[in-house]
């Protein structure tokens, strides 16, 4: 097959990985910088322009989309699926993941575990939003933030009163949400492909920190999913309508948490900890899935 990643950085542990799997597995890969594509779209033909020339028929495209480009980068994968190529995450389901309120709210509707939310634009009773959370402790969440960024946790109310009128303040969008202390500063990272667990890591907290997330200093272990835990992530996965994704939980006395679902989820660390080829398995979804699609297109 002939496939496309679509990142900004050659380099990244993740893009590398994709390309050199896919490689091995004897596909034709090319990785285009999301943000140098230029779409045709008023003719007949949609097409992908990049560095001066259409490119050529893709069979499947894996975005690798940051969010700081989500809009640019969601335009040119629905460009790619206008031209009838398979995404292994439709440009729908990106979006919609990058909406921290919207995705919640697609996860509550489906009974989905979540930490007690809050969301207000400027609320009449800052002591009624946090009360309806449960009080302190608890977390503040710029809807904006990436990698830990825009987290903070207020661990009085005053403090939490503080914090969410200075950010009202500036006018930026927040989510409240209950603190789990028996998390322990800990989250599970479980990597969904194709409505399956491939892999799943324990990421555990810096001394100090409340974030587990490993740009922040975190370290990651391989850990055992419950059924509940395996089942809760593949149901987040499918909420949201990716095929891949890392899907982030907390273990709560109330059973597992989901607290945010990622469309691009970085490979180096849950690789590391686990020890899968979880780049390979990314391949096999697809050798299935493009395969499917052809017969039936055939017997069409």
């Amino acid at each position: 097959m002939r496939i496309a990643i679509l990142s900004r950085n050659s380099n990244l542990y993740s893009t590398r990985r994709l390309k050199e799997a896919g490689e091995q597995r004897g596909h034709e890969v090319d990785i285009i910088d999301t943000l140098h594509c230029y779409m045709d779209i008023t003719s007949n033909k949609p097409a992908v322009r990049y560095k001066g020339e259409a490119l050529p028929h893709y069979d499947a495209v894996i975005p690798r989309i940051g969010a700081s480009v989500t809009f640019y980068g969601t335009a040119v994968v629905r460009q790619f699926e206008m031209m009838g190529t398979y995404s292994i995450n439709e440009s729908v389901a990106i979006s919609r993941s990058r909406d921290k309120l919207r995705s919640l709210q697609l996860l509550s509707r489906k009974g989905i575990g979540l930490p007690r939310t809050g969301f207000a634009h400027r609320p009449d009773n800052v002591d009624d939003l946090i009360k309806n959370v449960g009080g302190a402790p608890l977390v503040i969440k710029l809807l904006e933030g990436t990698q830990g960024i825009g987290v903070v946790l207020a661990e009085s109310k005053k403090t939490a009163e503080s914090i969410i009128e200075a950010f009202m303040g500036l006018n930026a969008n927040i989510l409240i949400q209950e603190y789990i202390k028996e998390a322990g500063g800990a989250d599970i990272r479980c990597l969904v492909v194709g409505g399956k667990v491939v892999a799943a890591m324990k990421r555990q907290a810096a001394e100090g920190e409340f974030r587990s997330n490993l740009h922040r200093g975190g370290s990651a272990e391989i850990v055992r999913l419950s059924a509940a835990e395996r089942r809760t992530a593949v149901e987040a996965a499918k909420a949201m309508g990716l095929n891949m994704c890392g899907v982030d939980i907390l273990r709560s006395n109330n059973g597992p948490l989901v607290m945010e679902v990622n469309s691009s989820p970085g490979l180096e660390g849950i690789e590391s900890a686990t020890g899968k080829d979880v780049a390979a398995m990314v391949y096999q979804f697809l050798e299935k899935t493009t395969r499917s699609s052809t017969r039936t297109r055939g017997n069409g």
